[in-house]
């Protein structure tokens, strides 16, 4: 399949992208505020600079964007062009991920994971059902690690 952008197109609207701050890094950040909850943004000095740090509960919330963390869903394409680039990249990030979660474990800390499918999309969770989860998953500390995803999962 041919790219329909120029090379110089594609990595201008790449390099747009941002790592941190994003739109569902704020809808998450704005629940646990509402809820009371306090936190810190992505702390250095644990492994894989977690999103959302709760220290008090001493869990970490990562969200996950589904296209660069590889989830199977209807988010987590891989694209057609580049393909060899693209999954090398994939499996490097998802090591990764796998790499991060175990170190954190070893520290004892939570981990609860939010894939970008439950916040948006066509399979996204209800607001008051994606706040329970993550309430409960804080708040109830004998599941040390959660996935939060869409419904049709």
């Amino acid at each position: 399949m041919v790219d329909l952008q120029t090379h110089e197109q594609r990595s201008l609207n790449m390099a747009a992208i941002k790592a941190s701050n994003t739109l569902p890094e704020i809808y998450i950040r704005k629940i646990l505020f509402s809820e009371g909850f306090r936190y810190r943004l992505n702390q250095k000095n644990l492994p894989g600079k977690p999103d959302i740090v709760l220290a008090k509960h001493k869990t970490v919330v990562f969200i996950h964007g589904c296209f660069w963390h590889k989830h199977q869903c209807h988010l987590g394409s891989t694209p057609k062009t580049n393909t060899d680039f693209w999954i090398k990249k994939f499996n490097s990030n998802v090591d990764r991920d796998q790499r991060n979660v175990q170190s954190l474990l070893e520290l004892g800390w939570n981990i609860v994971i939010i894939w970008e499918c439950a916040i948006k999309g066509k399979f996204k969770l209800p607001e008051n059902s994606l706040r329970s989860i993550l309430l409960s998953s804080i708040r109830d500390s004998t599941n040390r690690l959660i996935n939060i995803c869409g419904s049709k999962i």
